[in-house]
């Protein structure tokens, strides 16, 4: 599948919309250059702990507190560059933690101590060790070759992942990929030691970039852009790392038309905000997110069948609506708890089918998704990790600046 990433500028923020086959499946909003907090590591402090809750909340910046549980590693200050064997945290401790969730709604950021500095072929989580290699490398001989390859560099300090990516990359690019790692998990724990409460130890790169990192480079064409500040930043942020003979940066003329035109980036935006999305057959899905969950029902709308097919029928509008509602939860970032009322069926081996293809799709879903089960209604229920915003608070935190 051939995947490109457009990126241009909305107002005062930036828009990228990753496409796949010319079809937009993913749209990522974000404020202007250095404004998030997702990845950053910060010197935080210690301000109250719930036990019944099982976390501390910890003042990572000024009146910015995060959720951080208190079964993740703690890394006080003093012992940074090596693993804290007693995990213990009190009142007014100072530690080192990294946002690993952006506020929603009315919950704040969630924080970690397994900080994690992620590279296109690999990366390194402190407070863990060991070696593990991506599921979707595929072949004992790759996977032997990078535990030949990186076996050396293993330490009880952190551990490594060899990235989907390092499966087609060289020995060469994955070492040097390691060593400038090792350099950037160095430098942020080094200055970690001598720091005080607030202090950004590292800032990771911005959204787009991060696309860019997270993308399966087999798949990835082209990185195009309408913005020249972008297209430099870009251009900057491949040759740091390396990636300039991999990843073709394009800048868009105006002379092809506008980008948001071409690819049609406006009307998918608001196709992906619209809570009604119809399908070929003439069903529809009615998408609702509210404060607990995310509510999906499948409706059969115009495509209604003869008595006699009624099973097969919505058999075939309910496998339509899987394939779309696995696209519409990428597209919109959708998280969290996600229920799907699917039309009812009466047959066993329909609502079996329907199961093993929704599961099947969604495992080509990047960020962890699971399909727990059908309850005895008839609701089928989804978790996926949430990670960044949904679409619409992305959107609506845009139009409040």
């Amino acid at each position: 599948m051939s995947s490109t990433l457009g990126i241009t500028r909305q107002r005062s923020c930036i828009l990228t919309a990753t496409l796949e086959d010319g079809k937009v499946s993913q749209f990522q909003v974000e404020s202007g250059e250095g404004a998030g907090i997702l990845g950053n590591v910060y010197v935080g402090k210690v301000r109250n702990i719930v036990k019944n809750l099982g976390a501390a909340f910890v003042e990572f910046g000024p009146d910015m507190l995060g959720y951080l549980p208190l079964n993740e590693p703690i890394i006080p200050k003093h012992t940074c560059g090596r693993v804290q064997n007693d995990s213990r945290v009190v009142v007014d401790d100072e530690i080192i933690v990294q946002v690993s969730r952006e506020a929603q709604k009315h919950k704040p950021p969630a924080l970690t101590g397994k900080v994690n500095f992620p590279g296109k072929y690999l990366a390194i989580v402190h407070g863990e060790s060991g070696l593990g290699i991506s599921r979707k490398i595929k072949g004992q001989e790759k996977r032997e070759k990078l535990r030949e390859i990186l076996d050396g560099y293993t330490t009880e300090e952190y551990s490594i992942v060899a990235r989907t990516n390092s499966a087609n990359a060289s020995s060469e690019e994955i070492r040097q990929e390691m060593e400038r790692l090792l350099k950037r998990y160095r430098q942020t724990f080094d200055a970690g030691m001598h720091r005080s409460p607030h202090a950004c130890l590292f800032r990771a790169p911005e959204g787009y970039l991060s696309s860019i990192t997270d993308a399966y480079e087999a798949d990835l064409e082209e990185v195009i852009t309408d913005s020249k500040t972008v297209y430099k930043r870009i251009v900057k942020y491949v040759e740091e790392n390396g990636w300039q003979d991999r990843i073709p940066v394009t800048f868009w003329e105006e002379s092809r038309g506008k980008l948001r035109c071409v690819y049609n980036i406006d009307r998918e935006l608001d196709h992906a905000l619209s809570q009604k999305v119809w399908l070929k057959s003439g069903g529809y899905l009615v998408i609702q997110p509210t404060e607990a969950l995310i509510s999906i029902d499948v409706n059969s709308g115009k495509a209604i069948a003869k008595r006699k097919n009624m099973e097969k029928n919505f058999l075939q509008i309910n496998m339509e609506a899987a394939l779309e509602i696995v696209h519409q939860i990428r597209l919109r970032n959708l998280s969290g708890i996600i229920l799907v009322d699917f039309i009812d069926m009466k047959e066993e081996e329909s609502k079996q089918k329907l199961l093993d293809f929704l599961s099947k799709e969604m495992e080509k879903d990047r960020i962890p998704t699971k399909l727990v089960d059908m309850t005895p209604l008839g609701l089928v229920e989804i978790t996926r990790k949430k990670v960044r915003k949904p679409l619409y608070e992305q959107m609506r935190a845009s139009r409040e600046r």
